[in-house]
């Protein structure tokens, strides 16, 4: 079984989206895959309606949690030990809207490579990295007009066509990446890794995601594999970094918080993927970006003998 943990807070209008990408209607050839999805609601002051979630259909589950903590990491961790599947899909920001091969993708990787860690591009919707296009008046109703005319439900790869940048200068899927916005990885190996570090107290959890998904693809055991155009879709909601303006962004405070714990300034592992699977026509133009960028971080990590 495929269990699926996604983590919302104060995400009520970011939920419907996602919680529908999440289906079995919407998520293509996924008739005969047994999942679960556990909605976690994290101390929000207006939580999900437990249900509005179980009516996305009989695999969905409420968690809330009612906590003052403001990291999810320890909320995260025990829904993910408490998950009946044996193999783990994580989605630790909710706003995160997925495109539909995912499941299908992640089912066949799961039994094709050795103890796998599955990553998909994180990307950002609307006309540029939303911490830009914040300033340029970009908000959640600008969102929901793109969102209408996309007909992303008909077609989720159509959420291409209206996410202008790759959420981090990672470069997606030929890139050297930071970190997975959703990241599947066995049961047994997320706890063997210890889940999220929970000594990481910042807000929304600092570089929470980051870490773990280094330390993950940094196992001597295991296969790190790319999800080739499968990607997540970030939707504005005011996140405390993805939605801050550059000047704002609290990158400082949640990296002298990576500091403190790990004892050395963060750096990306530059392991290169398996790639697995295609690309649908609407990724194609992403891809070629990512394709030559991505590429060319490979090219200068080499050349000054870091990969």
């Amino acid at each position: 079984m495929l269990s699926v943990v996604v983590n919302f807070h104060n995400n009520r209008r970011e939920a419907t989206n996602t919680l529908h990408s999440l289906t079995r209607a919407y998520q293509h050839d996924a008739g005969a895959i047994e999942f679960e999805v556990i909605a976690l609601d994290h101390g929000s002051t207006l939580p999900l309606d437990e249900a509005d979630v179980r009516a996305f259909g009989p695999e969905f589950h409420y968690r809330g949690v009612e906590t003052k903590s403001v990291s999810p990491a320890a909320a995260i961790n025990a829904a993910c030990r408490d998950a009946r599947g044996e193999r783990l899909l994580v989605i630790i920001d909710g706003a995160h809207i997925l495109s539909p091969g995912i499941y299908a993708l992640a089912n066949r990787a799961f039994a094709q490579f050795d103890a796998p860690l599955l990553a998909t591009a994180p990307f950002h919707l609307g006309p540029k990295q939303q911490n830009e296009s914040v300033v340029e008046g970009y908000n959640q109703h600008v969102e929901d007009g793109l969102l209408a005319r996309s007909g992303w439900k008909r077609n989720g790869y159509r959420l291409y066509t209206i996410a202008g940048a790759f959420a981090d200068p990672g470069m997606a899927w030929f890139g050297c990446a930071f970190e997975s916005s959703c990241f599947g990885i066995g049961k047994d190996d997320f706890l063997e890794l210890g889940g999220f570090d929970e000594r990481f107290v910042a807000r929304g959890g600092g570089l929470v995601a980051l870490d773990f998904f280094q330390r993950a693809i940094a196992r001597e055991r295991g296969d790190y594999v790319m999800l080739l155009g499968e990607a997540s879709f970030h939707q504005f909601h005011g996140g405390v970094a993805s939605n801050a303006t550059k000047a704002a962004h609290p990158w400082q405070e949640f990296h002298d918080e990576y500091v403190r714990i790990r004892g050395n300034p963060f750096a990306r592992v530059p392991r290169r993927p398996f790639y697995f699977g295609t690309l649908p026509n609407e990724a194609l133009a992403a891809a070629r970006i990512s394709a030559e960028h991505g590429l060319a971080l490979w090219q200068k990590a080499v050349a000054a003998g870091e990969a």
